[in-house]
């Protein structure tokens, strides 16, 4: 009882101290709010912005690129070539895939079908034969073909380019 009548004599009843413990956790609460807006707000003005905007699209359009599927193209008729005099293989036949991300520059390719087949069999026909027989030289006709058709895309200022080069058939004889 001595304990009440000191907590009366205070002015210190039970509503007071539930009032002072809800207004410790509003407090705090406001505190915690603030905080996480001030961190938020810090956080936007840093990685965000106009400036960020335009970069992430930018960054994104980028990643679409990269992601876009490959497409495989055949060319056709076959390639059959003589090869230069003096070496036992007199001829070669060549049948290719094309690979590209970018239907357009297929249809580049299409369109530019006799200047392609050209190049390509002028290419082909200056090959030995002797030396093609390594994988090392097919390897190496294989990288100059890609070669040969991304100097014709840029030169014709063509769309996109050709980023592989398969040999599906590749006989010589």
């Amino acid at each position: 009882m001595a304990e009440k009548e000191k907590s009366e004599d205070l002015g210190l009843g039970e509503e007071q101290g539930k009032g002072s413990n809800t207004k410790l956790i509003i407090m705090i609460a406001v505190g915690v709010i603030v905080l996480l807006a001030g961190g938020l707000g810090l956080g936007w003005f840093l990685f965000g912005g106009s400036d960020g905007d335009s970069q992430g699209e930018q960054a994104e359009e980028a990643v679409e690129e990269v992601q876009a599927p490959l497409i495989y193209h055949p060319v056709s008729p076959e390639f059959v070539v003589n090869l230069p005099p003096g070496g036992k293989v007199k001829m070669m036949q060549v049948e290719l895939q094309l690979v590209t991300r970018s239907q357009e520059t297929i249809d580049f390719l299409k369109h530019n079908d006799p200047m392609v087949r050209h190049n390509l069999l002028d290419l082909f026909g200056s090959q030995d034969g002797e030396k093609l027989k390594s994988c090392e030289a097919k390897q190496q006709l294989q990288s100059d073909v890609m070669k040969k058709l991304n100097e014709i895309i840029k030169e014709q200022e063509g769309p996109g380019e050709v980023e592989a080069v398969y040999f599906t058939a590749f006989v010589t004889q």
